[in-house]
């Protein structure tokens, strides 16, 4: 049985496999060599394989994701990290315009194996500019694939199987997460980065959600037992493609659902997915959609108020219950 490890070092696995089984893979990103990158993730590849596979970079996101897309439409495999998410805009241009589109606008002559990384989300007061959620806008654009590893699995095999594919992907891994501990399946060599996954069947209602909320939807699903509730969990996994297959089995289950996501309410990936539902799903529910979601405000520096911003295992419980007759 494997010994226990952190997400991080689950992260660091799977980067250790890439630059080992591919001479073409190299990473690229600010303090991923000698610093060991931002959150620990990279510490000690710069040692193992040198400063033409781990390079260092300048404060300049646009620049060195430009070069990621350029060496990707070369043939190599490149994987940059964006130190977070908020820094990802910079790069917007770089992402959306050229990485998204090249495929297209090429009439498939050329393809974009680009891996980028980038920390998302809040919860260790990094205040509001550090501490965004922004996978969901990402999940806006086409010609992109967006991955969200809750599971230190998944968290470990998923590079591997997005280096593999042709198409630009990005992968948010949450912040909280990192030093989130746990042992790897032994037999689990390979992830899927087209499906979601059911984490915890249940009967009566369906907690969808991602990331860091995966763990506060188990716990209020063990709590919501308490009141005779059998609450089914999905993690999403992948935000771009949606696998509404997976949710809308699910919701003929239960009937019920709660969508949790960390992202602002509006223009969110829950909204994408109530809305989804009521298109193509609404005679499966027996009560309206919920949503619980970060408050619509900056995040807060102060923990109680950053604590109070974001979903809780008790708002998660507290909405499912309102969908069950007479349990409110």
């Amino acid at each position: 049985m494997s010994d226990v490890i952190t997400y991080r070092e689950a992260c660091r696995q799977g980067l250790r496999e890439a630059l080992q089984s591919d001479p073409r893979t190299f990473i690229m990103g600010e303090d991923v060599g000698k610093y060991g990158g931002c959150y620990g993730v990279t510490k000690g590849l710069l040692e193992e394989f040198g400063p033409q596979r781990v390079m260092d970079t300048p404060l300049a996101e646009n620049g060195f994701t430009g070069i990621g897309v350029g060496a990707a439409v070369a043939g190599l495999r490149p994987i940059i990290e964006i130190m977070t998410c908020n820094f990802s805009l910079l790069a917007l241009d770089q992402i959306m315009n050229n990485a998204a589109t090249l495929s297209h606008m090429s009439g498939g002559q050329f393809a974009v194996p680009l891996v980028l990384r980038m920390a998302t989300g809040a919860g260790r007061q990094l205040a509001a500019q550090h501490s965004h959620s922004l996978e969901g806008w990402f999940a806006h654009i086409p010609g992109l694939k967006v991955l969200a590893p809750a599971t230190l699995d998944d968290a470990r095999h998923m590079l591997k199987a997005a280096l593999a594919d042709p198409n630009p992907i990005l992968i948010f891994e949450h912040i909280v997460l990192y030093n989130a501990e746990g042992k790897l399946d032994p037999v689990t060599t390979t992830v899927d980065i087209e499906c979601a996954a059911v984490r915890r069947p249940g009967s009566d209602v369906t907690l969808v959600t991602y990331g860091n909320s995966l763990s506060k939807c188990l716990s209020a699903a063990q709590a919501l037992v308490a009141d005779g509730i059998d609450a089914e969990v999905i993690d999403l996994r992948v935000l771009r493609p949606l696998d509404m297959d997976t949710i809308a089995a699910s919701v003929a289950r239960t009937h019920r659902v709660v969508i949790v996501d960390e992202g602002w309410k509006s223009g969110s990936i829950s909204a994408e997915i109530a809305a989804r539902l009521a298109e193509s799903y609404l005679y499966e529910l027996d009560a309206p959609v919920r949503r619980v979601c970060g408050r619509e405000v900056p995040v807060p520096y102060a923990s109680h108020l950053e604590a109070a911003a974001l979903p809780s295992i008790d708002a998660i419980a507290a909405a499912a219950r309102t969908l069950m007759p007479n349990r409110a």
